[in-house]
């Protein structure tokens, strides 16, 4: 079983297993089209089935396989803010996804890229993976952003290559090795403290 030390900490974040309490939280961002736009599914969620998905997150704790999901949730203070998972893609190949969600009032403070790159930190460190990669829709540039802060280089641009709300669209690629992670790290770039 993989699973980080947790909590992980950064400078103004935590993030930990999510739980039923966190609810309201997770409610609050779910309810919202400018956040669910970008999301696979169904548009803004009522509370029943945001409740649904906490409870389906909350068993995302630990990796046990090719593809299970670790999502975290992301506390600034007493209340969630955001999530963040790795998807485990390849055990041979070292290589997992991210993927990140974050009501839009934390925006504008680095608090996503911070929690992204406390994952990542795990990730590369202690898991030991080779390489990471994230996808977005095209025009979801406040993503795309994220990860070009992240140090993740455009790898692709798939051209219609998913379905969303019913209309093809066009997907970015993202990804970073490990080696240009500590490179980063080492360039001044903050890692997170465990525990």
């Amino acid at each position: 079983m993989i699973r980080p030390p947790f909590p992980l900490r950064t400078a103004r974040l935590t993030l930990r297993p999510i739980s039923l309490d966190d609810l309201d939280d997770v409610y609050a961002w779910q309810r919202r089209e400018d956040v669910t736009r970008w999301m696979l599914g169904a548009g803004p969620r009522t509370r029943e089935q945001s409740r649904s998905s906490v409870i389906a997150m909350a068993t995302e704790d630990v990796l046990r396989a090719e593809g299970d999901c670790l999502t975290v949730a992301v506390t600034e203070g007493a209340g969630v803010i955001g999530t963040v998972e790795l998807v485990w893609r390849s055990a041979e190949y070292r290589t997992a996804e991210l993927g990140y969600v974050f009501h839009p009032e934390h925006g504008g403070r680095g608090l996503a890229t911070e929690a992204a790159a406390a994952m990542l930190d795990w990730a590369f460190g202690e898991w030991g993976l080779h390489r990471v990669y994230a996808r977005c829709h095209a025009e979801n540039t406040a993503s795309a952003r994220l990860m070009a802060r992240l140090g993740m280089r455009q790898e692709a641009r798939h051209i219609a290559s998913y379905q969303l709300r019913g209309a093809w669209a066009d997907q970015l690629v993202y990804a970073v090795l490990r080696n240009e992670w500590v490179r980063d790290v080492e360039n001044g770039g903050a890692a997170p403290s465990p525990g």
